[in-house]
């Protein structure tokens, strides 16, 4: 189930996108602009688009630029949920720091993929770089390859996880312990870039955004001489330990920017990002952040957020939003008094400061034709109205038959009448 932020900006560009097609209505007019991000190849010509979605919506440069890490994301994090929900929230955060109105949004370009690779492994032993090093030294003498020792020390310290020492004769048990006590904390490492347009109509890179993505539950396995493999098993990260280790990180990766030459004389944001379990329904959230100005080398201090991410129906929602809770249970409650090939609902309520800002929730049906996914989509827009009618929270109603939508009713935060898509 993607979040509702996801969903609800997709059909508003749908809708952008056919209003650019066919209204006459007055906008800015698009804005070429001089794009050179490495400052080695040559000028290129690019586009700013003059429609902007919203106030907290980045216009995008033209043509679009993937990220230099592209890839590395969806390899290293395990919950789908995370991944949108770790790219959407580090733009979201970066709202205060770098506003829409003066800076423009390009995925990040000075992390290329094998640099964030190189720092999300392990650190080694001194026992286990000096075998590395004889090793590769030996395989290039064997080739007839040269082999620069001193760089490639330097690249295999790179790793910002522990280090984990093999136990002789790879015993399970001692593995196991030692996995234990040397969990891997930093599963990714995101960049996201801000740019601003300066009088020669350059595009300048003013603003970066680092997200270091933390696990909640070490998932490993081990292999004993046999060549067998056990597991896999769990070890539950503490936010506290989390925290520590991030933040630990954060200074590293910090120093490590400031030695580009393009990243000295830019502020960077750096978030904490903790991960929920891969099976989890619902994704982690935000749990730091600090901003460091241009210049400088170190970080002063972090700014904890309170934000999370609340499954519906759960126990923590019945703990701890039992009144948000009880309107979802009234709303699934009327769905199943009225349509017995209903399976149920599923939400996702999230929460700043403990406060609900948004609330999607997903309806799986089985349909038989049109006529009913209209009806049924009729029903839920006047019950869905009824029931949520005194709140002001953002709401999303997403209806699915055979993985596919069919329909959606959407309300934005603050406003009093619902929308409804109906797209089958």
């Amino acid at each position: 189930m993607k979040g509702l932020r996801t969903m609800r900006k997709q059909i508003i560009g749908c809708l952008c996108l056919l209003l650019v097609l066919v209204s006459c209505s007055p906008r800015e007019p698009d804005e070429d602009i001089i794009q050179n991000p490495d400052d080695t190849a040559e000028d290129e010509l690019s586009i700013i688009p003059g429609y902007q979605l919203s106030s907290e919506n980045y216009k995008i440069i033209l043509p679009y630029e993937p990220s230099a890490a592209r890839g590395v994301i969806v390899n290293q994090v395990a919950n789908r949920m995370d991944i949108d929900e770790m790219e959407e929230g580090l733009r979201r955060l970066s709202l205060p720091e770098f506003d829409p109105e003066d800076y423009y949004f390009e995925e990040g370009q000075y992390l290329s993929s094998d640099e964030v690779y190189d720092w999300l492994g392990r650190d080694l032993t001194k026992d286990q770089l000096e075998a590395t090093i004889k090793n590769e030294e030996e395989a290039a003498k064997k080739a007839n390859m040269t082999f620069n020792e001193e760089r490639r020390r330097k690249e295999l310290k790179l790793g910002l996880n522990p280090s984990l020492a093999s136990p002789d004769g790879k015993k399970k048990d001692e593995q196991i312990k030692a996995h234990r006590e040397n969990p891997r904390y930093i599963s990714h490492i995101l960049e996201q870039n801000y740019l601003t347009k300066n009088d020669d109509q350059l595009a300048d890179l003013s603003g970066v955004s680092i997200a270091i993505a933390l696990k909640s539950v070490y998932r490993f396995q081990v292999e004993t001489d046999e060549g067998k493999l056990h597991g896999p098993y769990y070890e539950d990260i503490s936010e506290k330990e989390m925290l520590k280790q991030g933040k630990e990180a954060a200074q590293t990766i910090l120093e490590r920017l400031r030695e580009k030459e393009s990243l000295t004389d830019v502020p960077i944001m750096i978030t904490l990002y903790k991960e929920e379990k891969q099976e989890h329904p619902v994704p982690g959230n935000y749990i730091a952040k600090t901003v460091v100005p241009a210049q400088d080398m170190l970080i002063d201090e972090w700014e904890s957020i309170n934000e999370k991410n609340v499954l519906f129906p759960s126990s923590e929602a019945s703990k701890d939003h039992s009144a948000d809770e009880d309107l979802f249970n009234a709303f699934a409650e009327e769905i199943a008094d009225f349509f017995p090939n209903y399976v149920g609902v599923i939400g996702q309520g999230f929460y700043i400061d403990d406060d609900l800002r948004e609330i999607s929730m997903l309806i799986p049906m089985d349909f038989e034709g049109s006529g009913e996914i209209t009806g049924f989509t009729q029903y839920l827009y006047g019950r869905v109205q009824d029931i949520y009618e005194n709140t002001d929270y953002a709401i999303e109603v997403k209806i699915e038959s055979g993985n596919e939508i069919e329909s959606i009713i959407y309300r934005e935060a603050g406003d009093e009448e619902f929308n409804v898509h109906i797209l089958h």
